[in-house]
């Protein structure tokens, strides 16, 4: 099987405050708005695709209808830092504040109307402990 693209989908009952978050707070755009579907594209790379649908929408099998929980969604970027000032200019929830983690990563989680959180990545050079743990090819530099 040939993956040709993937992303998350956000179930909600408020599509269009969800919609307005993202495209204000994240570089999307909507590419698609209806009330009960929104997909949502990068303004600043067109492979990088959210979308946001009615949680209770008949497209969704019953047994699967409601609201998202439990989703971590991350967002690598090339400059954490500045996205930590918007994000805090905003007045967005700051859940953990900007930090350089061992593992390989300066990031900072926030979190959307929904309380789907968002981890904003810059992958950096690990500790000599995890660098261990990481595959040569894909060790962070």
């Amino acid at each position: 099987m040939k993956i040709t693209s993937y992303y998350p989908v956000i179930m909600t009952g408020a599509v269009a405050a969800t919609a307005d978050f993202y495209t204000a707070h994240f570089g999307f755009e909507e590419v698609f708005t209806s009330d009960w579907y929104v997909h949502l594209r990068s303004k600043a790379d067109p492979s990088v695709n959210l979308a946001v649908l009615d949680g209770s929408h008949q497209t969704i099998p019953e047994s699967g209808r409601g609201q998202v929980s439990g989703l971590l969604l991350n967002f690598e970027v090339e400059d954490p830092d500045e996205m930590y000032a918007k994000v805090q200019a905003a007045g967005l929830p700051i859940l953990i504040p900007l930090r350089d983690e061992d593992f390989g990563q300066r990031h900072f989680i926030t979190a959307d109307p929904n309380g789907v959180l968002i981890d904003v990545i810059k992958p950096i050079p690990p500790s000599a402990e995890f660098a261990e743990l990481y595959t040569k090819d894909s060790l962070p530099s």
